[in-house]
């Protein structure tokens, strides 16, 4: 029987304990997509309390302390009375020993093993002792020194086309941070226009371009420019969150229609959203494809399902879910009419249901070109699926029905500075499958080939992908 998270840990084979131990291990990080503050890197922030640094904004830590009866307070803290750092970090500590299957257990404890030294396991008895292990080490530590004991090299955030970018720029003047920290544009406020507040941001837009914007063409000419701006700050890609997969015919008047009709707080006929949406993303891929930009798609979300908690905490707080109805057929017309565009870019698409990933497989397949390997990619198993088995049918489906050797690898989604234990936990996996495939017989020995591929796998192909070192 194996031990606990020891050194082989989820290592089935000698040759994926090979592939792991002398290349995964010692690649670099480029996490391309996350959701950490670039004000927290840029000021270095110093996190007084594990709690702060593990609790304080990871809903899917906070979904758990929900389902073992929680309240509120030990979670958000915003249920009527206060509670310590302490007590929540308890609160967490009761759950842990239940989380058996649950990914959760397995990062929380790379995390303390791999940052803070701890192989103690996470229980209710030892959850004082490790608090204040924790606590202790972190007086020497900060933001900046978690990516850099990481070995991060470059990280993507997630920005608002109406953000200064104040951030970032301050930290590309800064000589003494050599890890890139590169803006992602982000204009779902500004295409999801059934969601609430689409009125007042689209006043926000106006006001960032400095004229009014009454029709769907001038969002997407204000769009353009802020795509523009982010270029000159030295962004690399976009990414659109949708709840599904849309497609109706671009078509102007209806989108027109569409737009008056949420700028009006009338409610938008389906259709005519749709078509809206349709148009503003295909109009905005256009111009990502002319700059050489990511494009990512994210799709099969149901958002804020509990209008209650809502209401209360507001969004991303722990209250989405999958969506059954993705879209994924939508996916083929909006990529063709891309293509009909003579604008479609390079492109990661993700569905948060996992039933989706043969289809997104077949469908970006009838896509691909000549001008790049890989040059749609199926993005790594997102949010609800990147655990064991979801991360493990996602790679076996795009294996299967397409070139695994040219995926870009795995990403944290993350809000947190010690998540980057979510590519170790990808590596491990991606070399204990390649092992057992070798092993089985079904892929040849060649140990050349095989480092090969792990390496491009886990850092070289996205490297090449966004040209985060000016190659594209």
């Amino acid at each position: 029987m194996n031990t606990f998270m020891n050194e082989d840990f989820l290592l089935t084979t000698e040759t994926a304990k090979k592939l792991y131990h002398e290349t995964a291990k010692q690649l670099p990080i480029l996490d391309y997509h996350c959701h950490i503050s670039p004000q927290d890197i840029a000021e270095d922030r110093h996190f007084e309390t594990i709690t702060q640094l593990w609790l304080e904004a990871d809903h899917y830590k906070w979904r758990l302390l929900r389902a073992n009866g929680a309240d509120e307070a030990y979670i958000t803290g915003k249920a009527g009375k206060r509670t310590s750092d302490r007590e929540k970090f308890r609160a967490f500590a009761r759950v842990m020993p239940k989380l058996i299957g649950n990914p959760m257990y397995h990062w929380s404890h790379l995390e303390l093993r791999r940052v803070f030294n701890i192989e103690e396991i996470l229980t209710p008895e030892q959850a004082d002792t490790i608090y204040d292990q924790c606590n202790e080490m972190l007086k020497e530590n900060s933001a900046r020194s978690f990516m850099e004991k990481f070995n991060v090299k470059a990280i993507c955030t997630t920005d608002d086309p109406i953000d200064d970018l104040q951030w970032h720029k301050q930290l590309a003047n800064d000589a003494s941070f050599k890890i890139k920290v590169l803006p992602t544009f982000r204009p779902d406020k500004a295409i999801n226009l059934d969601k609430p507040g689409f009125r007042g941001y689209i006043g926000q837009l106006s006001a960032v371009c400095g004229r009014p914007l009454t029709s769907a063409r001038e969002v997407a000419e204000a769009l353009a420019e802020r795509i523009d701006y982010f270029a000159a700050c030295g962004c690399l890609g976009a990414d659109h969150g949708l709840d599904y997969c849309m497609y109706a015919e671009p078509n102007v008047q209806e989108a027109e229609k569409g737009f008056a009709a949420a700028m009006q707080g009338e409610r938008v006929e389906p259709a005519q959203g749709d078509a809206y949406k349709t148009l503003l993303t295909v109009f905005c891929a256009k111009q990502y494809a002319k700059k050489n930009w990511v494009m990512q798609l994210h799709f099969g979300c149901l958002r804020n399902v509990n209008a209650k908690q809502y209401k209360l905490l507001g969004p991303d707080t722990g209250y989405d879910a999958v969506n059954p109805a993705s879209g994924v057929q939508n996916l083929a017309p909006l990529l063709n009419e891309m293509t009909e565009n003579q604008g479609l870019p390079k492109m990661i698409v993700y569905s948060l249901n996992p039933g989706d990933n043969t289809a997104i497989d077949s469908i970006i397949g009838c896509f691909q070109a000549g001008e790049m390997p890989g040059k749609l990619q199926h993005g790594s198993a997102w949010w609800f699926n990147d655990h064991l088995d979801g991360m493990h049918v996602q790679l076996k489906s795009l294996a299967a029905c397409g070139v695994l050797g040219d995926f870009i690898g795995m990403l944290t989604d993350s809000r947190s500075f010690l998540s980057y234990t979510r590519h170790e936990y990808f590596r491990r996996l991606l070399c204990s499958m390649i092992g057992e495939w070798v092993e089985s017989g079904q892929y040849p020995n060649d140990e050349k080939q095989l480092h090969k591929l792990v390496a491009d796998i886990c850092y070289h192909n996205v490297n090449r992908y966004f040209g985060f070192e000016g190659e594209s």
